[in-house]
């Protein structure tokens, strides 16, 4: 077993960090002056049921925090799973994040966005130092639950929850409707495929979010900033830092157009490949071709309807 890495290396800290899975919050608060301030954070957590305290905590290099430390209430949005866009809209530098948007004013002035899984209306209860990041201690005086599925975030990368039920054997029927519910076994053979692909891509070294990077450069090399986050689907710091870990193994270069693999890259891409083919030839193995092609249509007309 290898010697655990030092924390002072703070960037393979962040990556190990980077195995808990957490939901997706954007907070928002207004100052006295109506200044109004909007960050997104995965740092949000329950703390007590009585009193009633949730926490977040903001870097203190932010920009936002001579709002927050002002304001006397904010408002946490748990972030549906269709939000990436509000998600990447508060986590980037702006002059104005709301710019375009007309949210109401919640408590303290603090805006109020729509769409999201729930809302927690949060009188400032305390700021507590916590090394380069300020905790901010909340009193939750109200909530919204809309129900809405959550935004994940886990390895980098935006994710979605899929529900987890015990798989049903062979000789054993999947349970009433939902054996012919289209969404249920969808879901189901995603977890199925998953279980035994992600363990061989992460044995590669390589987190998920590098990965996919890796295979997204493969096929369009030169891509800019702009057009790399469309693509891979990540956040711009995520992206940055997996650069920065693929840079240093020697897997990615800078070109003049953008970003572009080196020859260990476009190496360490085929391996990626041949285990994604391995894996689909592992899956496919004991089913039917003609019953397999039928699926990929099926599936290809789904996606073409989205």
């Amino acid at each position: 077993m290898n010697a655990p890495a030092p924390a002072h290396d703070a960037r393979a800290l962040r990556r190990a960090l980077g195995n808990f899975a957490t939901g997706v919050t954007v907070v928002t608060a207004a100052a006295p002056d109506g200044e109004r301030a909007g960050v997104t954070a995965n740092s949000f957590n329950s703390v007590s049921l009585d009193p009633p305290l949730v926490l977040w905590s903001l870097d203190k290099r932010s920009a936002s925090h001579p709002v927050f430390a002002q304001a006397s209430h904010f408002v946490v949005h748990v972030l549906a799973a269709d939000q990436i866009e509000l998600s990447n809209r508060f986590a980037r530098a702006a002059a104005d994040k709301f710019a375009g948007l007309e949210p109401e004013a919640g408590r303290g002035g603090a805006p109020l966005l729509d769409g999201c899984a729930a809302r927690f209306h949060c009188r400032l209860h305390q700021q507590l130092d916590g090394g380069d990041h300020w905790i901010l201690l909340g009193l939750v005086e109200a909530f919204d639950d809309f129900g809405a599925a959550p935004l994940l975030y886990h390895q980098g990368m935006y994710a979605a929850a899929l529900p987890r039920s015990r798989p049903a054997t062979a000789a054993e029927p999947l349970p009433g409707w939902l054996g012919d519910n289209l969404l249920y076994l969808l879901t189901q053979a995603l977890q199925a495929y998953q279980a035994s692909y992600q363990p061989r891509q992460l044995a590669t070294g390589l987190s998920s979010g590098e990965a996919r990077m890796l295979l997204v450069l493969e096929q369009h090399s030169g891509l800019d900033a702009c057009a790399l986050q469309r693509e891979v689907a990540m956040p711009a710091t995520e992206i940055e830092l997996a650069e920065m870990v693929l840079l240093r193994k020697g897997l990615l270069a800078r070109g003049d157009t953008g970003h572009e693999l080196t020859a260990l890259g476009r190496e360490q891409a085929a391996t990626l490949w041949r285990i994604a083919r391995q894996q689909q030839q592992d899956i496919q193995s004991g089913l039917d071709e003609q019953d397999l092609a039928a699926c990929k249509r099926v599936l290809r007309a789904l996606i073409q309807q989205g």
